[in-house]
């Protein structure tokens, strides 16, 4: 409790210092307090911009506290483009835990001690994050592997820090006139999926062994494999990948790599991943890929770092084909209908004022060439209209515009020249045609034949119980006619009978008393 006490207290301290609480005064319902809170603490130097106070607040707590600001750069659909794009520059720097720590991880997970497990294990570690760790080791037949050990007491730490948030969104959305809108609680109970969710070191073992698969005879990519047989939810072992880290473009191309290609080949990766996986690597910031310089698989991109993955469905994928061509041919119109179609946008929304609002937000991004025009952009501008419109912006579609934009920076940093356009052009127009065209169906066709002759022999069997039933169904009916037209007639000569009576009964008494009062008259 006395932890829980001063964790509060240094959080309240942090905010107050860096001047978190103006960055919500000006929305407060009680602007009484507002002034209040101005003039008690007149002595903040608040100059710097918001964003970038925000940020250096959230460094100052920590690293679960440094996640957050990420995940939160990531709804641009929520958060004011400044704050967005100052919470981008936020980096997972933590110290290194003690090595010690790390063996009685490994010893724990895996039931044996490391000297016991590998020929050799190193124990300084290579890197360090706020969830886990890798150090360099090697098995005993000589194969050279990466182990990730998750950082201890990670459980704990976590479900505290997301307790504390989870009350100051609560407060967020009392006080601020715009917290609802931002979702202060679904955006902490998102975050705390998304952190319980890397605990698992299995799940990110088995999102790297997918993307291991989708690209098992590609030459753009590659992808470490597993060792499962070391692997468990707290540590991980997979092969060690040798490369130059993409973000030292001087490295690239003293080791001669073609930057231009290497940078069309990002875009055909994602791409691919998009449209023909719907299953896509979401967190390709420069520190999660490298560059292999062996000469079998020269130029090649490595991919690290599974721990979180998008995922897309048919409708997914047919929605961002028909949107981004939609863009591209200036329909704007299509893509207001579009958005109306899946859901997304409330049925009652006018497609004339939505398709108004999306020309006005891109039509000056189309005013340059294609090579100049930004993807990323077009998305961003997409979930900012959004907003006015009450439109449900996806958890995958969200994770999509986070990595776009990775890629798509990565992408001109390696080529200025880069046309993004006409990369990923093929995509959608195959997509579509796959959808659409003969090809489509054939491809469907194909994918349901086994079901179909499964189905297909049982077809007179289930005819002849369907036309069975519907018999039986219309033998019922006409028994339940002729019952009902029973009830009525038998309904009918009760009335009568009751009528009749009653009326009978009551001219007997009344002559019965007629005759009474004439006697005794």
């Amino acid at each position: 409790m006395i932890l829980k006490f001063l964790r509060l207290f240094k959080i309240i301290r942090v905010t107050l210092r860096y001047g978190i609480d103006e960055i919500a005064i000006s929305g407060l319902k009680v602007p009484r307090t507002a002034r209040l809170i101005e003039t008690l603490l007149f002595w903040r130097d608040l100059s710097a911009p918001r964003g970038e106070r925000l940020r250096k607040a959230l460094e100052d707590l920590g690293p679960i506290f440094v996640k957050l600001g990420q995940v939160l750069s990531t709804r641009r659909d929520l958060m004011p483009p400044d704050i967005a794009d100052e919470l981008a520059k936020l980096q997972d720097r933590v110290p290194s835990f003690d090595p010690d720590l790390a063996v009685a991880q490994i010893t724990k997970s895996l039931g044996a001690h490391p000297d016991e497990l590998f020929a050799s294990f190193n124990r300084v570690p290579v890197a360090s994050a706020s969830i886990a760790q890798v150090h360099f080791a090697t098995l005993k037949d000589g194969r050279e592997v990466a182990v990730k050990v998750l950082r201890p007491g990670m459980k704990d730490t976590i479900d505290k820090d997301v307790a504390l948030m989870q009350v100051a969104a609560g407060w967020l959305e009392a006080l601020w006139a715009d917290g609802k809108r931002l979702k202060a609680k679904e955006v902490v109970g998102e975050f705390d999926k998304y952190l319980h969710d890397e605990l698992d070191l299995m799940r990110e073992a088995a999102n790297g062994s997918q993307l291991r698969r989708n690209f098992q005879n590609s030459d753009l990519l590659l992808v470490p494999e597993m060792y499962w047989d070391y692997c468990s939810s707290s540590v991980i072992v997979m092969e060690r990948m040798n490369g130059i880290p993409i973000s030292q473009i001087d490295k690239l191309q003293a080791a001669g790599v073609d930057l231009a290609k290497l940078s069309r080949d990002g875009v055909t990766i994602f791409f691919t991943q998009i449209f023909r996986d719907g299953f896509f690597h979401a967190d390709m910031h420069p520190g999660n890929i490298l560059v292999s310089t062996d000469p079998a698989t020269f130029g090649r991109y490595i991919a690290l770092d599974f721990g979180i993955v998008g995922t897309l469905n048919d409708f997914d994928k047919d929605y961002l084909s028909q949107n981004f061509l939609a863009f591209f041919q200036r329909d704007y119109k299509r893509v207001a209908e579009a958005h109306i179609e899946s859901g997304w946008a409330p049925k009652d929304t006018r497609v004339d004022e939505l398709e108004a609002a999306v020309r006005a937000c891109c039509e000056p991004i189309f005013d340059r060439p294609l090579k100049d025009i930004s993807f990323g952009q077009v998305l961003l501008r997409l979930f900012q209209t959004s907003r006015r419109f009450n439109v449900e912006v996806q958890p995958q579609l969200v994770l999509l515009q986070k990595t776009l934009l990775n890629i798509e920076g990565l992408g001109r940093q390696l080529d200025p020249e880069l046309d993004l356009w006409k990369t990923a052009k093929p995509y959608l127009e195959r997509w579509m045609n796959e959808q659409v065209g003969w090809r489509g169906l054939m491809d469907k066709l194909k994918a349901e034949a086994p079901r179909y002759s499964h189905i297909f022999p049982q077809l007179p069997r289930l005819a002849h119980q369907a036309l069975s039933r519907a018999g039986e169904q219309n033998n019922s009916n006409e028994m339940l006619a002729a019952l009902l037209s029973e009830q009525r007639s038998t309904n009918t000569l009760l009335k009568v009978i009751i009528y009749f009576g009653g009326g009978l009964f009551a001219g007997v008494i009344a002559a019965q008393l007629l005759l009474h009062f004439y006697f005794i008259g």
